[in-house]
């Protein structure tokens, strides 16, 4: 007779809702592990996706990722005169927020040169590339917008052409894809009324300056805001050349700081991804103490309801691997249908979930076999106390 199964079956109510209960407690820490791969993911996402073998930023900047970094427009031609280089390509890029079907939305908008330059989409689920100069972007369908859709930017309403799916920033938001042209306008074009503003308040400051009314106005275009920078410029090698010598060459002559792909993931989670990631990875390792602690109680707990019933075996003569397998057997089972309904629930919660859920099956692997640690191990924390039980218990001793 197997002991463990008919005790779950007298209390299969109480079993369940045990079960249940457990099951949700390590859902959490399976939905956990998946924000916090996802967030690594996520954050370099855009670095790992950008075909190119070197990003060019202003010197002294860690951009264009973790620090803001500026540099003249026509710095890509000295770039791509450099030995060694194949191609040069200006890029933009910034965060806007903006009202785009009824709700305000947060997204990350990338400029590049869209007649062959580097820096695109690397894959369109639909629609189609850019093909114009001006008026037209691709945006990842966590935006909500289809191809044919429109949305108005700054001045100009831009048509969508095409749709990403996965392109995300380091915050999870959706990237936006838009021309070179039409990314520096939205980025710095003004409202009409703050243009007005603007134009008088540099009027006032020239006239006080000494300059006639005549010499201020002539002077105007000199003081308003340079819209003729990016934020880097990517680089394509030419094949057979040494990286390392062409970043060199760019540091020592153009002054300008040189990243091959591997270094702008390093400061990527070196820098903006390192606070979130520790904070995250000590979430998940409570969660597992948690987890291992609330199981070890629940199977002692369960022990110790039967304590009597144990003493009674003992009484009549039962040996001991009988205790043993009963605490073992319903431990074990506890553990293995608790995580395998927290695996079905993590799968219901992850297509909706807000943020990307990365999931790595040697982590999950990883987790069952530490929760299945603390099963046994609990087991052996109520076995010893079962097995310590004396005998006259069961007669009131």
């Amino acid at each position: 007779m197997d002991l463990a199964l008919k005790d779950i079956r007298r209390h299969l109510g109480k079993f369940i809702a045990t079960i249940a209960g457990v099951a949700m407690l390590l859902s959490i820490v399976l939905v956990m592990n998946g924000i916090y791969q996802g967030n690594i993911a996520d954050g370099i996402w855009l670095i790992e996706n950008t075909a190119t073998d070197l990003w060019v930023v202003e010197r002294g900047r860690g951009g264009p990722f973790n620090e803001s970094s500026r540099m003249p427009l026509d710095s890509y031609k000295s770039i791509a005169a450099t030995p060694g280089v194949a191609r040069a390509s200006p890029l933009v890029l910034y965060t806007a927020q903006r009202e785009i079907g009824g709700s305000s939305q947060q997204f990350t908008v990338v400029g590049y040169d869209v007649f062959g330059g580097l820096g695109g989409p690397g894959r369109v689920v639909r629609g189609r590339v850019i093909a114009a100069p001006h008026y037209e972007m691709i945006a990842d369908q966590k935006l909500g917008l289809e191809p044919g859709g429109g949305v108005t930017l700054g001045t100009h309403a831009y048509t969508v052409v095409g749709v990403t799916q996965g392109a995300v920033d380091s915050a999870g938001n959706p990237l936006v894809y838009l021309s070179l042209p039409d990314a520096q306008e939205v980025q710095f074009q003004q409202d009409n009324r703050a243009l007005v503003a603007a134009r008088a308040a540099n009027l006032k400051r020239l006239e006080r300056a000494g300059y006639s009314s005549e010499q201020a106005t002539r002077l105007l275009p000199f003081l308003a805001s340079n819209s003729d920078t990016v934020n880097a410029v990517l680089v394509r090698l030419a094949p057979g050349a040494d990286g390392e010598s062409v970043a060199r060459h760019m540091r020592d002559w153009l002054y300008f700081n040189v990243y091959s792909t591997d270094e702008e993931r390093r400061l990527m989670l070196e820098g903006r991804l390192s606070k979130m990631s520790a904070v995250l990875g000590l979430f998940r390792v409570l969660l597992v103490l948690v987890s291992i602690v609330i199981i070890a109680l629940i199977v002692y707990v369960l022990t110790i309801e039967k304590i009597r019933s144990i003493a009674t075996l003992k009484l009549i003569g039962a040996p001991n691997w009988v205790i043993v397998r009963l605490i073992m057997e319903q431990s074990l089972a506890l553990t293995l249908a608790s995580f395998a309904v927290a695996y079905g629930l993590r799968e219901l919660i992850a297509p909706g979930f807000p943020r990307t859920l990365a999931f790595l099956a040697e982590e999950t692997a990883a987790t069952f076999a530490v929760m299945l640690a603390g099963g046994v191990l609990a087991s052996l924390m109520a076995i010893w106390h079962a097995l310590r039980t004396p005998p006259q218990l069961a007669l009131g001793g």
